[in-house]
């Protein structure tokens, strides 16, 4: 009775110490983890500055190898070999690192190493904290997920937990973009694991995620005739008004009721102010949370497009495939609720979430790997320059997923 109550009585004043006790929940926490966890928070802070401090966005290679470089310092120091995978058409380098322990279970992290943020952007916008926020470029997205990763693998090694036969930590460098090699690679490599805990951004409620829409880009490229713009334009056939009712009208193609959404985002026609454009283009992004959704885009898209402004244009259009969706199973529930236990034994809730963004899960799950996404450092304001991490939740972070792979291990 006494060294129960003792036991309480600590897991109440480390939550309060990490500022998160929540009145009710008395769940006794793995106290050499959450010691381990609280005690690293700055170096862990100091590890996601050396990251966001260096411009890293999608197919820079000299930032994405000093990224990979660090990592790479930090998970050799564990005991993990490490291998490089190089992408193409850049020259920048997946890493794969691995731990070998005693267990049975095998469990692959990922996180990625590529930012949306041009060259330039870190030494704009250097590492800064200000209210308890660290903002950067990547600061969440997703360096504050490679951080929570070594960390909790540094926690398990200071504790000598084994128990597990393999922990594979993958780092992408084309997560933004997407790459054949990095589909292939992380599909081969999670068929090979018996679950994913993908180190996307806590959502700002501390989320975790447990659906993802999945990704396309339609293009809709217009055929017209140039023509002088004051002396005859009745003889040319503007391509650009035809882009743009094309644009009006396939962009109605979303389904609000089945999440599918169709936006366009990119347009170009003509380079001359007094020339009707014979040529026009106009991409959107196209998200869908269930595969069938695509297939319907892409026939409406065929049908809708015959509709013409323009007499004697042509109009064709493609849908390019992304990333598959990551629909919530099953397994996800399984592990949304394992994770939801331990977050407990912190007094801490998750919130559960789905996301319109596509993400390495998705490749991951489409390979029958049960997979949970969302376990970085908390934070809001993704892909802008606003981007930001909460300081407060780097400590649970670490434990959430320092826990989740020893609960995993013991399955």
């Amino acid at each position: 009775m006494t060294l129960k109550l003792s036991r309480s009585l600590l897991a109440a004043s480390l939550a309060l110490a990490l500022g998160t006790f929540a009145p009710g929940v008395f769940a006794d926490p793995h106290e050499q983890v959450l010691a381990h966890a609280e005690q690293y928070k700055g170096e862990a802070l100091k590890l996601l500055e050396r990251l966001v401090n260096i411009d890293s966005g999608s197919g820079y290679e000299p930032g994405l190898t000093q990224v990979g470089d660090i990592a790479i310092e930090e998970l050799k120091k564990l005991g993990a070999t490490i291998e490089r995978v190089p992408n193409t058409p850049d020259k920048s380098s997946h890493v794969i690192a691995t731990l070998k322990g005693t267990g049975k279970a095998k469990i692959l992290l990922m996180a990625h190493m590529d930012t949306v943020f041009k060259q330039g952007s870190a030494a704009e916008r250097p590492f800064h904290i200000k209210d308890g926020r660290a903002y950067g470029p990547g600061v969440m997205d997703d360096k504050g997920g490679i951080v929570a990763g070594i960390y909790a693998l540094k926690v398990l090694k200071n504790i000598d937990f084994k128990d597990y036969a393999q922990i594979t930590f993958l780092l992408d460098a084309s997560e933004e973009t997407g790459s054949d090699i990095a589909t292939d690679l992380i599909k081969k490599t999670a068929k090979a694991h018996d679950v994913t805990l993908n180190l996307e951004p806590g959502r700002p409620a501390d989320g975790l995620v447990v659906w993802r829409k999945g990704s396309a880009t339609a293009l809709v490229e217009v055929k017209g005739k140039a023509s002088h713009a004051g002396v005859a334009p009745e003889l040319g056939r503007n391509a650009a008004m035809e882009v743009a009712h094309q644009i009006l009208q396939l962009g109605k193609l979303g389904d609000e009721a089945k999440k599918t959404t169709i936006n366009f985002t990119v347009l170009n026609a003509g380079d001359r102010k007094n020339v009707i454009p014979d040529q026009a283009t106009a991409a959107a992004d196209v998200r869908a949370a269930v595969p069938e959704e695509f297939d319907r885009i892409e026939k409406d898209l065929a049908r809708v497009s015959q509709d013409k402004l323009i007499a004697d244009t042509e109009v064709t259009t493609t849908l390019k495939r992304g990333l598959p969706p990551m629909p919530q199973t099953a397994e996800s529930d399984r592990l949304m609720a394992m994770a939801q236990g331990i977050y407990g034994e912190i007094g801490r809730k998750l919130t559960e979430e789905g996301s319109g963004g596509a993400a390495d899960a998705s490749l991951s799950a489409s390979v029958g790997t049960p997979t949970l996404d969302g376990f970085g450092i908390v934070g809001g304001n993704i892909h802008t320059p606003e981007e930001y991490a909460e300081i407060d939740s780097v400590a649970p972070r670490i434990y959430l997923l320092s826990r989740m792979i020893m609960e995993l291990a013991s399955k």
